[in-house]
């Protein structure tokens, strides 16, 4: 046999499917799921990636629904009540079409809270979140689980009641901040947290100046992996050289190119029994 350095890719790629044949079949595997595993490997031989947009300030929201569309790629949105550059908020009703035109295309929708609530601590039973939008933002807002879970369903009440459409039963913390008790509440009503990969920060709410479209560009492309969850925004007030038109094109070409192909969460291992469980016990997002 040649030394694996000699194959060639698409031997590489052959080998993998007839070992992916092998297992199957000693594990008992049905004949379809066997074929799909086989297409699979044939299609994304780097493996499957999972894209995550929070909502942010929308700026870029139509560019990235564009981009996607164009590439035929199906992504997993976080929807929080956050103003945008239309001088309005992502869940009015005026973003209807918008969100419309994303269930349309397929997309999945979790919850980043409604008004992007970071967490600032826990004590006693309670946790103390401070809202940086809505009544009460920029003020500390004591929370007990029956306030918790409501702040976390309502995003997906606004995003029913314009689409129709439900959310799978995801959260996402603002700045990924969460706490044991904070995760025990959520799953309690219906939500498991999604965090991202270290290099699935795809690094748009960063400084522009300190780190440019070039450079997270070539670092997502060198350092993303299979099974990697990615994360940016629908718009970052604060960056001046916006991460969208210069970096997600390219980026999506590139890990194509690579041999990657790209889930929802709907279908990552590590979620997809949860969301798939039976509804009664996913009212939370429903």
């Amino acid at each position: 046999m040649a030394p694996i350095q000699a194959l060639r890719p698409a031997a590489l790629v052959k080998g993998l499917v007839k070992g992916l044949a092998a297992l199957a079949l000693a594990c008992g595997m049905p004949l379809a799921q066997h074929a799909a595993a086989a297409q699979d490997a044939r299609a994304c031989p780097a493996g499957t990636l999972y894209l995550t947009f929070d909502t942010g300030s929308m700026s870029q929201a139509q560019l990235i629904a564009d981009t996607l569309r164009r590439h035929h790629i199906r992504a997993t949105f976080f929807l929080a009540n956050e103003p945008t550059v239309r001088n309005d908020s992502s869940l009015d009703p005026s973003w209807a079409p918008y969100w419309k035109s994303l269930v349309a295309d397929g997309h999945v929708f979790g919850t980043h809270t409604f008004d992007h609530v970071y967490l600032r601590s826990v004590r006693a039973g309670k946790v103390t979140m401070r809202p940086q939008f809505g009544p009460h933002a920029g003020k500390d807002v004591a929370m007990d689980q029956a306030g918790f879970c409501k702040e976390l369903r309502r995003s997906a009440e606004a995003l029913r009641g314009m689409t129709g459409a439900g959310m799978v039963p995801l959260w996402r913390a603002p700045g990924g901040r969460t706490a044991p008790q904070t995760l025990q509440w959520a799953e309690q009503c219906g939500f498991r947290h999604v965090g991202w990969a270290p290099a699935g920060f795809l690094g748009d709410e960063l400084s522009s100046e300190r780190y440019p479209n070039a450079v997270l560009l070539q670092r997502a492309l060198a350092g993303l992996r299979d099974g990697d969850i990615a994360m940016a925004h629908l718009g970052i007030w604060s960056r001046q050289d916006p991460w969208a038109p210069a970096v997600l094109e390219p980026l999506l070409t590139g890990l194509e190119r690579k041999g990657f192909c790209f889930a929802t969460l709907r279908e990552h291992p590590a979620y997809r029994d949860w969301i798939a469980r039976p509804i009664g016990t996913q009212e939370g997002a429903r």
